[in-house]
């Protein structure tokens, strides 16, 4: 079988199916409200996009929000999408519309996979995060309610300076929880999040050391959002035990990441496409040009599945096949999406040589 094409089709597709959410997230992406918009797309949109996705050849969807369990139709289109061949995840949020009744029914109707979110190691720092109280322990009955049924579950965690430090204690929870994936997002200053809040260079590397170690132990999958660093740490590591031959080795070896624009695609509940939740430039609309069209013929789009177009020390850098820097952050902290990752603190080789060390 020939290796999946990033040029061809997103390997992730995200639709935000509404931006109507319970939760007051201080760094909520979409900057959520209470109720869901009368333009968002219908039951029967909803389903063309994921024919759409289908044809092209995505294999995994992400139903997220806002929360995707203020929809009616939710179970109809976790339903069809299955049937379709996709592996339909969801992102819900931990409020009471997630009760075992909907658990069931979503997988009776084929879901692969329930991810939630878990940003403290307690009630008072989690709930500081989402804004409403009991939601740190409706996380874990959600969690507990997902694993009797037998799906698939994941924890997603966002990282900022207020709750770095848990971290490690945060991964206690997590291997008492017995998911599938532990997913770490080292969050970008876009919708309420602020740049303040985000961590600098050398604390985001210690953070990815930290993961980079515990993916060789953990019970669990790790990935990272908006910090493919991870992947230049993971194949530092194989040089250091010789397990490869060399960098320039392990890069010809190693897949590619998945990351904005390269791999993924998201759709807005307005059905606007964008190459990630956290790059808000608009590439086209389902309702206009479609998911194909947007995601294989946009100009940045393109741009962004091409190494060789970065900027600064990322276009210098010789993991930029298999990182290439996280293009929202560059986005929200330069206002230019191919610039270099501000939040990365490695020195490339050629950088180094060419005096351009700051």
């Amino acid at each position: 079988m020939p290796p999946f094409s990033f040029d061809h089709a997103p390997f992730i597709l995200f639709w935000e199916t509404t931006q109507a959410c319970d939760l007051v997230c201080q760094h909520c992406r979409a900057s959520a409200v209470p109720e869901p918009s009368p333009q968002e797309l219908s039951t029967e949109e909803g389903k063309a996009l994921l024919d759409e996705a289908r044809a092209m050849g995505c294999p995994i969807v992400v139903l997220t929000g806002g929360d995707p369990a203020k929809r009616s139709d939710l179970v109809e289109l976790v339903r069809h999408g299955s049937a379709l061949g996709l592996r339909m995840a969801l992102t819900p949020s931990a409020t009471p519309l997630v009760t075992p009744s909907l658990l069931g029914a979503l997988t009776e109707a084929g879901l692969s996979r329930l991810a939630i979110s878990l940003d403290g190691a307690d009630a008072a720092t989690h709930e500081a995060f989402r804004g409403v109280s009991g939601s740190y322990a409706r996380t874990l009955e959600i969690l507990s309610a997902a694993r009797r049924l037998g799906l698939s579950t994941q924890v997603n965690t966002s990282i900022v300076q207020s709750n770095v430090d848990a971290l490690e204690a945060i991964e206690g929870i997590v291997r008492g929880l017995e998911i599938d994936l532990w997913a770490i997002f080292l969050v970008v200053p876009t919708g309420r999040a602020e740049a303040e809040g985000c961590l600098d260079a050398e604390r985001v590397e210690a953070v990815l050391e930290y993961l980079a170690a515990l993916s060789e132990r953990a019970p669990f999958d790790l990935k990272t959002t908006a910090a493919p660093q991870l992947r230049r740490m993971l194949l530092q590591r194989k040089v250091r035990r010789q397990e490869i031959a060399g960098i320039e080795d392990g890069i010809g070896r190693a897949p590619r990441g998945v990351t904005d624009g390269q791999g993924v695609a998201f759709v807005s509940h307005l059905g606007e496409i964008y190459p990630s939740g956290f790059m808000p430039i608009s590439c086209g609309n389902v309702r206009r040009e479609g998911l194909m069209k947007a995601y294989r013929d946009d100009a940045l789009m393109r741009a962004l599945r091409d190494p060789d177009a970065l900027g600064g020390k990322c276009g210098l850098c010789e993991f930029r096949k298999v990182c290439g820097g996280s293009r929202a952050r560059a986005l929200a902290m330069t206002g230019d999406p191919l610039a270099a990752d501000p939040a990365c603190a490695y020195l490339p080789r050629r950088w180094v040589e060419q005096g351009a060390i700051p």
